[in-house]
């Protein structure tokens, strides 16, 4: 499930920019970095990475503050030593899932090995052979690219969205990792955007990620506060006759393993009934997995002043 991570470009733009000096400099530092810690073990290098976001790129590029401000505008009465605590496990989070998504023979591994539960599996394979669409739904929480893989071990053809990042290098080389993963992966713009509904209506599954502002979203509520949401998957779904199904990654204890949650099917209805739906079904598991979910997210911004 390919999805926007943080340092990507606005979802208007429909090509990488230009390669320039400055992106090769920047690509290839990062690129080599990532090539450094791949000649570790797996799990050295995952749990390594998570480290090195939590205890170093963190706090210098305010991830841990940003934590904070969020948690202490959803939980004001949040005790500042658990504020703390997270602000240092969700970069940890993103660093773990950084080096699975740029190691995919390893993330393919570890699918293989993951359990399938919850209560929508049954209608998400008979979806399948009937040949229905299918929208699986997740959010920044565990690791979204766990489902795809899975899905496709399980016999699902599924086409993932995803933001072409700031610097060309570093995005050729990116999209090269989780297209091994699996494909086809489509480009956020129109050209993209056809492309994934014409992958829809043709009885395939596509995945997409729920859990980012959108200016021009629908405002709706993300842990009792206005989140500005796209409504664009209900509508999808509710134009192409398509099951919508959440469907989560989630970091198990060891840190390295992972249980693929699959929830009942979204009834279809309004599109902002739909929507809402998928939002308290992603509150739910990111309440029960508070260090899983990208706090740093900017979620929340341009909100309205709700009511008291």
């Amino acid at each position: 499930m390919a999805a926007s991570t943080p340092g990507k470009s606005p979802a208007k733009q429909e090509e990488p920019a230009a390669l320039s000096l400055r992106d090769r400099l920047i690509s290839g530092l990062l690129i080599g970095l990532i090539r450094l810690l791949g000649v570790l073990p797996y799990r050295i290098r995952v749990p390594m990475m998570g480290r090195i976001v939590s205890h170093i790129v963190g706090p210098v590029i305010g991830y841990r503050r940003r934590v904070r401000e969020n948690l202490t505008m959803i939980f004001p009465e949040m005790p500042a030593a658990e504020k703390n605590r997270l602000a240092r496990a969700v970069p940890d989070q993103i660093g773990r899932t950084l080096a699975e998504l740029f190691s995919p023979e390893d993330l393919k591994a570890t699918a293989a090995a993951t359990p399938v539960t919850g209560a929508g599996v049954a209608a998400l394979d008979a979806a399948r052979e009937a040949g229905r669409p299918v929208i699986i739904v997740s959010g920044h929480i565990g690791n979204y690219d766990i489902a795809r893989s899975i899905l496709i071990r399980r016999g699902h053809k599924v086409g993932g969205l995803y933001r072409s990042m700031n610097y060309k290098g570093f995005n050729d080389f990116y999209v090269s990792r989780i297209s091994q993963v699996g494909t086809p992966l489509f480009l956020r713009g129109r050209r993209g955007m056809g492309e994934m509904v014409k992958f829809l209506k043709e009885g395939n599954a596509i995945a997409l990620l729920i859990d980012q502002h959108m200016g021009a979203g629908a405002p709706l509520k993300f842990f009792g506060h206005t989140a500005y949401t796209a409504l664009s998957a209900a509508e999808l779904a509710l134009r192409y006759d398509a099951l919508v199904v959440p469907c989560y990654g989630i970091r198990q204890p060891d840190g390295m393993s992972f249980e693929m949650v699959i929830e009942e099917p979204v009834p279809h209805g309004t599109p902002e009934e739909m929507t809402q739906a998928l939002n308290d079904s992603l509150e739910a598991q990111v309440r029960a997995h508070m260090e899983q979910w990208l706090w740093v997210h900017r979620r929340w911004k341009e909100q309205e002043v709700d009511a008291p």
